[in-house]
């Protein structure tokens, strides 16, 4: 049970690092200074924007369904926090070790849709239920492609439990592990470890998977260029417009939790967890050095140093792609995943089963 604390002020923190950090990635890419006024280099600039969020009314519109309107944050919130139960920190630390943790994550990250429309529907502001309305019909569309991906992981795993999907991925892996997953080749890496065990590198169609994951997750968490529910010049601000204090607050820091979480479930699926990227080569034993064995403690704290790494580095990415990239309009976005994302995940989920078939 010591996970779930931990997870909680992981994400609570990373929403006071994160909102900071894309402000500076943003003003980095566009040639200015973001936040500078505010504390030095402008780090007090989101305790000010929280003092103020917490100063201000709880509005609920005259009109609005006064039940749903109140509920939607907090089952948003919940829907998205839940997700993070069933996550591997370290070698010995998992919130829960349930054996279908792939399948409830799945689950109970989609629950969120519900509180999306209950914020449109329950505002009775129809640009509010435009917004909802896009965001359900965007979420819904891709967790296809992406529930297509995670099974291709899956099924080169053999398990939906995320801490064993861990462990093959690293030096203390019990199957063995061939160069590229080729096994004709008859290059055991699993004494290697490092890069050479993750996901991405065991089977050649995962990595493709992953690219395909990590759209699917930029529209999962209504990220540019998939940011259409929140057409600041179309629809104000999407389904949380009437929202104010510490309401919007809820569904701000559930955004950028959102952000954590599908970051965090693509590096344990595709990029190692928390496995060392470094690999061991002839005497230089950098994998044996940087992992520490489980059951020890400087295992649990590289294997969090390492996956931690690697999560902040997705987001990284992913706000990358925010201050790069220009929205696209709604028949692109639905042609992208019906037409083009879709297909392929069809066609990689196919491919994954062959090759798990003939690499037994």
């Amino acid at each position: 049970m010591l996970a779930l604390p931990i997870f909680l002020a992981i994400a609570s923190g990373f929403v006071i690092v994160g909102v900071y950090t894309e402000r500076k990635v943003s003003a980095f890419m566009q040639d200015r200074l973001g936040p500078m006024e505010t504390g030095k280099w402008g780090l007090l600039q989101l305790f000010a924007d929280l003092l103020k969020l917490l100063q201000k009314e709880d509005i609920v519109p005259y009109a609005a369904d006064r039940r749903l309107f109140l509920l939607a944050p907090a089952v948003i919130f919940a829907s998205v926090f839940a997700g993070f139960a069933v996550m591997p920190l370290t070698p010995d630390l998992q919130g829960s070790g349930a054996v279908v943790g792939v399948f409830y994550l799945m689950a109970i990250v989609s629950f969120d849709v519900v509180g999306i429309l209950m914020a449109g529907w329950g505002s009775n502001n129809k640009y509010s239920l435009f917004g909802a309305m896009r965001s359900v019909a965007q979420i819904i569309s891709y967790e296809i492609p992406l529930g297509l991906t995670i099974l291709c992981a899956v099924m080169i795993c053999q398990t939906l439990n995320l801490q064993e999907i861990s462990f093959q991925q690293g030096i203390y892996a019990i199957e063995p592990n061939y160069l590229f997953g080729l096994k004709a080749l008859g290059i055991d890496v699993s004494g290697w470890g490092g890069i050479f065990a993750w996901n991405v590198l065991r089977n050649p169609f995962l990595l493709i998977a992953y690219v395909i994951f990590f759209i699917c997750t930029l529209a999962e968490s209504n990220r540019a260029p998939f940011d259409l529910p929140e057409g600041e010049s179309e629809i104000v601000g999407g389904f949380h417009t009437e929202y104010s204090g510490m309401r919007f607050a809820l569904l701000y820091l559930s955004e950028y939790a959102m952000m954590l979480l599908v970051s965090f479930l693509g590096v344990i699926l595709f990029l190692g967890s928390w496995n060392t990227p470094l690999p061991n080569l002839g005497p230089l034993r950098l994998a044996d050095w940087t992992s520490g064995a489980p059951g020890t403690v400087w295992g649990n704290l590289t294997g969090g140093f390492w996956l931690l790494s690697k999560v902040y580095l997705a987001v990284l990415l992913q706000m990358w792609v925010r201050w790069t990239f220009p929205r696209i309009r709604v028949d692109q976005m639905m042609y992208l995943c019906w037409k083009v994302l879709t297909p392929a995940s069809l066609l990689l989920l196919l491919l994954s089963g062959v090759w798990r078939l003939l690499m037994v």
